[in-house]
């Protein structure tokens, strides 16, 4: 039986997983590591960080595998995407810290942006809004903070990369440094036509092009791991965006079929076909993944803060003890007693893309408790994620009839029945959870020979649970109305400098 890893390298852990040619899990491995808060709205990773965790976590199933007598044959990457690593060329040693894609830092220079009037240039390239969400201007904030910096890399001696290149790098000792189309889509630097870095877009970014990785394509494959790291050699049979990945792993191959993954953030992508479409209102156009010489485009929309929510209640607040006790806190009441919880850390996303934003609760009274609290930051990620979907129903022209649901969130039977209640569209969740991980085990899969086709692989989904919705229109709509009244509270807090 031939077996594939696929490392799942996220905002807030690094995960290690091997599936069968089933589709099925065999291990799972999961390392958390630190997330950095160097100032308000700003995001950081310990690059080695990163790198220690996700080398951990693979060793781990290598040497599980190996006890067993199982077969890899290739390893697969998804990633966070947008976060960006600089390093250098000669020792693979980062020269700064991981600036995350959750980070403002860049805010001030993607306001100046706009106000030279280039964000529909920006726009008809990269499919992508003018935001600190995406890599570009992080490159550059970074080349410009870190002295002399700029002078090294225009002479070759730096690279940089989104967390799949640095892995990539790092795992073949320095010997490829290459990205896929799925992730080079999300730096804005990438020309969604041509299908490679657009100098327009460098110049004014102020990025070399030395420092840039190959673009390959999501599936072939990338070179072979060095032996002495995992303790054998593999092929790297994939590279591929976390969310591209899920879609992937969810076998939405067919122009019309969505997801949504609730992990740190909610990420929806539509599948479009082979043809980009360039939307308004915030939904952004990006590539899903490239087989061969055939490509495949999404609509998307971005959450940025949606199980962060409960890690901060966890975290921050202290009121709950861990992320497992909260279906049964929600459960525990029957609404929010009218709370309402906009957990706008780090500004908004689709369709707002407003940086100024910050979290906001509403509501609350003498009667409020923590598990109003609770459910409200949980009924947060349906309600952003019908703003997202209404905004890409109305872009597209696409109605949706059903959305397929994934993440760590989707343990939760309450937010699924909630989620289907307010996009009033059947949820449907999965047998296998780990989605991202099985969308780069399948590409890996698919360049290395373990699946023949994507036919195949759409065979292997099966479904969980469907959820259907359960509330009358006029309900659905009242909930909507103040939902949309909350999120109008929100907006427009931060007045000044974002990144003071």
């Amino acid at each position: 039986m031939s077996t594939v890893l696929a490392l799942d390298q996220g905002t807030t852990s690094s995960r290690a997983i091997l599936f069968n040619d089933a589709g099925t899990p065999l291990h799972v491995a999961q390392q958390e590591f630190p997330q950095l808060f160097p100032a308000p709205g700003h995001v950081e990773h310990d690059p080695e960080a990163i790198w220690s965790s996700q080398v951990a976590t693979a060793r781990s199933i290598v040497d599980s595998a190996n006890s067993q007598g199982l077969n890899i044959a290739s390893l697969g990457i998804a990633n966070q995407r947008e976060t960006v690593v600089l390093w250098e060329r000669k020792t693979g040693k980062p020269v700064a810290n991981a600036i995350v894609w959750q980070s403002r830092i860049t805010a001030p220079r993607c306001e100046q942006l706009k106000a030279d009037g280039l964000a529909q240039l920006i726009h008809q390239k990269t499919g992508l809004v003018i935001d600190a969400y995406f890599s570009a201007s992080k490159i550059e904030y970074l080349l410009d903070s870190v002295p002399g910096l700029r002078a090294r890399a225009e002479r070759g001696e730096i690279c940089c990369g989104t967390v799949d290149a640095f892995l990539i790098f790092r795992l073949t000792n320095g010997r490829v440094h290459a990205t896929d189309v799925s992730n080079a889509s999300r730096t804005q630097l990438f020309n969604i036509h041509t299908l490679q870095w657009d100098d327009e877009l460098l110049n004014l970014f102020r990025v070399p092009r030395e420092m840039l990785p190959e673009i390959k394509s999501s599936s072939e494959v990338f070179g072979e791991t060095d032996p002495e790291i995992l303790g054998q050699s593999l092929p790297i049979g994939s590279a591929i965006g976390d969310q591209q990945a899920a879609t992937f792993g969810q076998a939405c191959f067919t122009p019309g079929s969505a997801k949504n993954t609730y992990g740190t953030g909610c990420f929806m992508l539509l599948n479009i076909g082979q043809q980009p479409q360039l939307c308004q209102n915030g939904i952004l156009t990006t590539v899903g993944w490239k087989i061969g010489n055939d490509i495949t485009y999404c609509l998307e929309g971005s959450v940025f803060v949606a199980g962060a929510a409960i890690q901060w209640l966890r975290d921050g607040l202290g009121v709950i003890r861990s992320s497992s006790d909260v279906e049964q806190l929600q459960r525990s009441v029957d609404d929010t007693g009218g709370v309402y919880f906009v957990p706008a850390f780090v500004g908004l996303g689709t369709p707002y893309w407003d940086p100024s934003a910050r979290g906001t609760i509403l509501g609350i009274t003498r009667g409020t408790t923590t598990a109003h609290l609770v459910r409200a930051a949980v009924e947060a990620m349906a309600y952003q994620s019908q703003d997202v979907l209404a905004t890409m129903q109305r872009e597209s022209g696409i109605q949706l009839h059903q959305l397929k649901v994934d993440g760590g969130a989707t343990v939760n039977n309450s937010l699924l029945q909630f989620q289907a209640d307010i996009l009033n569209v059947p949820v449907l969740r999965p047998r296998i959870q780990e989605t991202t991980a099985l969308g780069a085990a399948y590409l890996a899969g698919l360049s290395t020979g373990v699946w023949k086709s994507i036919s195949e692989i759409s065979g292997q989904w099966a479904l969980d649970r469907e959820f259907t919705p359960q509330r009358s229109e006029a309900d659905r709509q009242r909930l909507i109305h103040d939902w949309n009244r909350a999120i109008a509270h929100a907006r427009g807090w931060i007045e000044h400098d974002i990144a003071k």
